[in-house]
């Protein structure tokens, strides 16, 4: 055992040193007291101002230590670390952890000293186990030392000591104050349980709530559910069945995506049969009405003039109004009439024009002036043209007047009147040469042997062909009240009363009469009368009209009501569209060539 004396000097050292000590243990405990923040590094001197600072920073954008992650609030940020930074920060939690049980010190005012004191006793016995040969050798050879020298010495280590511990020491204890007041401890988020560390809770909520998990334990002694459809595992079966239930009902879902798919293809099917039924109908509609108007226009391949006599005849002998002798006389002159390609007669009548210039001259007084043209015969449909011939008839009306006119005889010299398959015959000629390729294409380059209608453009083509100039005239629309046309009667007034006229009642003209084409039908215009009242009346053939009625207007005593029929006021004529062809004289053979080119885009001239 060492012994120690003290001299005076040596004591008043001693007083000295521990009145030092005693002060610089205050200075590092006023120092150790002031808290650093760690995010702006600014120092206070109390936990209650360190936390209203960290309540600024709080309300502030704070930067993660670890990452420099910006933008969010200071409990955003401190659940960051606690999830992104867990090693990191139980890193530091231990390291604090262990400073704090190491060099953890009490600074209350009243046991200054001995705090002091036993971190120098700490220092000591730490300085004298590091520094053994130094203590060694500080030894007077005697092996004695004085007191002031071994407390000197050991003052000098703790004072080199408490300067690096000290510092490291006050750093972690501000975090740890910092983290203290900041960070809650985590929670089980099953139930509830708080842990003083996140290893902890981790472990808790793994061996606690491992039903939970998406995975469980591969040691769990829960018994384990597999999914039929998926195969997941699950250590609930209720769990297990809600997760099937969900399968189920996707699998309903999709089931009725695929109903729903099913069901418009069902109705897509639907409508394309729907859609094909309707053309079909329509198609066929289209085609009942195409075959009625082949019919009603005589393209229904049911046969020509010829056919339709012949059958017509054996009507009547059937009917008992035909003697069968007469059928077979009947048919006979029919043929030999075919065969030479004139007509027979039997349906004309000739001479009225006559009349009537008789009938105006001495009775009619109502009546300024009349205009007639000369010559025309009257031809009515027969059986073998019935309800289709009446553009023919007209044809032979017109043709009738043109061969009793002297200046007609160079283009229809030795020509007679013609039957009607004979006139169907020159129209397909007209139509070989070349004219009207357009109607002809419309015909199917066929009129022999067809109940074929025949209008105001085959009349035009077949009198160009036969070298006679016409044209013409379309009345698109009325131009009076109540749909009616004055203007085309009008016009039939500029034609007759073209020539010169002298002062007589009745003028027999050498114009030619006049083929009229409505919907329908056709007529022929022979005259126009002028009455007292300025009022105009046409006077019409119509071959619907039979030889028994025309034959009435021969008798020397014409009744007015036979010669109504004759008759046609503006009010009569109200169909919404007429063509008429007007005959103007003859064509030189290039005169026809060029009339044949110019039919190749046919057009009427319109009027208004």
């Amino acid at each position: 055992m060492c012994v120690f004396s003290f001299s005076k000097r040596d004591t008043e050292l001693w007083s000295f040193l521990e009145s030092w000590i005693v002060s610089s243990s205050a200075v590092k405990l006023y120092l150790h007291t002031m808290l650093s923040c760690d995010i702006c590094g600014e120092t206070v001197t109390s936990e209650p101002d360190m936390k209203a600072h960290l309540t600024v920073h709080m309300e502030n954008e704070v930067i993660c230590p670890f990452c420099k992650l910006p933008g969010i609030n200071y409990d955003e940020m401190c659940f960051h670390i606690e999830t992104a930074h867990f090693e990191q920060n139980m890193s530091k939690r231990n390291f604090e952890k262990i400073d704090t049980i190491q060099y953890g010190t009490s600074y209350r005012k009243d046991n200054t000293l001995q705090s002091a004191m036993e971190v120098n006793s700490g220092i000591h016995s730490d300085g004298a186990s590091s520094h053994p040969k130094s203590s060694t050798q500080n030894l007077p050879n005697d092996g004695t030392l004085t007191y002031g020298a071994f407390y000197l010495e050991n003052l000098t280590e703790s004072g080199k000591f408490l300067k690096s511990k000290g510092k490291q020491c006050e750093l972690y204890g501000v975090k740890g104050s910092i983290y203290e007041a900041t960070y809650s401890p985590p929670v089980c988020p099953f139930c509830g349980e708080k842990e003083k560390y996140s290893e902890d809770i981790e472990i808790h909520v793994k061996t606690k709530h491992a039903n939970l998990l998406d995975t469980p334990l591969e040691d769990c002694d829960h018994p384990l559910y597999s999914c039929p459809m998926c195969g997941l595992i699950c250590t609930d079966y209720h769990i297990l069945q809600e997760h099937v239930d969900l399968h189920l009902e996707e699998s309903s879902f999709q089931q009725g995506m695929d109903q729903c798919s099913s069901d418009r293809e069902l109705a897509h099917q639907l409508q394309q049969e729907e859609d094909r039924q309707r053309k079909s109908e329509e198609s066929r509609q289209e085609m009942e009405e195409f075959q009625k108007l082949q019919g009603q226009y005589g393209l229904d391949n049911s046969g020509g003039y010829k056919q339709q006599q012949i059958r017509h005849m054996e009507i009547e002998v059937n009917k008992g109004k035909m003697h069968p002798f007469e059928f077979h006389q009947r048919k006979a002159d029919m043929m030999e009439a075919l065969a030479i390609g004139i007509d027979d007669g039997q349906t004309k009548t000739s001479g009225i024009t006559e009349a009537l210039h008789r009938y105006y001259q001495n009775t009619v007084t109502d009546v300024k002036r009349v205009w007639l043209s000369t010559g025309v015969d009257h031809f009515h449909s027969a059986l073998g043209d019935k309800g289709w011939g009446c553009g023919y008839r007209n044809f032979q009306m017109l043709l009738s007047s043109l061969l009793k006119n002297d200046a007609y005889d160079d283009c229809l010299k030795g020509m007679s009147v013609p039957c009607i398959p004979k006139i169907q015959s020159m129209i397909e000629n007209a139509w070989k040469e070349g004219f009207d390729p357009q109607g002809a294409s419309q015909l199917n380059n066929k009129l022999q042997g067809t109940k074929a209608w025949i209008g105001a453009c085959e009349i035009y083509t077949l009198l160009t062909s036969l070298r006679v100039k016409c044209r013409i005239i379309d009345f698109h629309k009325s131009t009076g009240p109540l749909d009616t046309h004055p203007c085309l009667f009008e016009w039939i007034l500029n034609y007759y009363s073209s020539e010169r006229e002298g002062n007589s009642k009745v003028i027999c003209t050498f114009k030619p009469p006049v083929y009229l084409q409505h919907q329908g039908h056709s007529r022929t215009i022979v005259g126009i009368e002028e009455k007292k009242n300025q009022t105009l009346c046409l006077l019409i053939f119509d071959p619907g009209w039979p030889s028994q009625e025309m034959q009435k207007l021969l008798k020397k005593d014409i009744e007015a009501s036979t010669l109504k029929q004759l008759r046609k006021t503006v009010g009569n004529l109200k169909h919404k569209q007429y063509q008429i062809v007007a005959v103007e004289g003859t064509l030189s053979p290039e005169e026809k060539v060029a009339r044949k080119q110019a039919s190749q885009v046919f057009t009427a001239e319109k009027i208004p």
